[in-house]
């Protein structure tokens, strides 16, 4: 089975849901995530709403216990290894649901624009599950119903990542174990408010629920 997650139009930017764009919630007192190579602000991704044992809700109307918070840096984009889980130039965090707010912005350099924080638009999700346990299958099969474009599939929530390239699942840095999958994304419907994944990138978020935390990098 896979759980495909495609472009349901303009979304809230402050909704508990999955989305990508728009704000994210956190604890009173997160600190909004600076790039460990330029100490620049990052952009804020996508939200993923998680159950109580960190795997990805896939069914609409599902409580969430927990929400991943994705961010990538792009002050100079391209220089500071975004694509990596572990160079610091990305951030995925774990939190519990409880108690979410929206996470005030770090202000900005003079001259800098606001596109370093957020995405051009906020995209709302819908779930589309199809019994291919294989994703570029399920994306095709979706494609090929009506008149829906291959463009608005966004990504699968669960399942096995389909790699652009070699496997990269990342390792706990706690407890040193594999991480489980937890979401892949493309960058977007519209390539002028898309995430920057190289130019035709995806990304790939995994979790350790036990040891609470979360990685996350991209290939191209």
């Amino acid at each position: 089975m896979t759980t495909l997650m495609t472009y349901a139009g303009p979304g809230e930017a402050d909704a508990l849901v999955t989305r990508t764009g728009g704000v994210p919630l956190a604890p009173a007192g997160t600190a909004w995530p600076s790039c460990a190579e330029c100490d620049g602000p990052m952009q804020f991704l996508t939200q993923i709403l998680l159950d109580g044992q960190g795997r990805p809700i896939t069914q609409d109307g599902t409580s969430a216990d927990r929400v991943m918070a994705i961010f990538m840096c792009q002050n100079d984009p391209g220089m500071c290894e975004e694509w990596s889980p572990t160079a610091g130039g990305n951030q995925a965090l774990l939190f519990t649901s409880d108690g979410l707010q929206p996470l005030p912005a770090p202000e900005l350099e003079p001259g800098e624009d606001e596109d370093v924080l957020h995405l051009g638009a906020v995209n709302a999700v819908a779930l589309a599950p199809f019994p291919s346990a294989d994703y570029g299958s399920a994306r095709e099969e979706w494609a090929g119903l009506g008149d829906n474009d291959l463009s608005n599939v966004l990504g699968q929530l669960g399942g096995e990542p389909d790699w652009l390239q070699h496997p990269e699942t990342p390792t706990c840095p706690a407890c040193t174990h594999p991480m489980d999958f937890v979401a892949q994304f493309e960058e977007g419907p519209d390539h002028t408010t898309a995430m920057n994944f190289g130019g035709c990138g995806s990304a790939y978020a995994f979790s350790c629920a036990p040891c609470v935390r979360a990685a996350f990098l991209w290939q191209c």
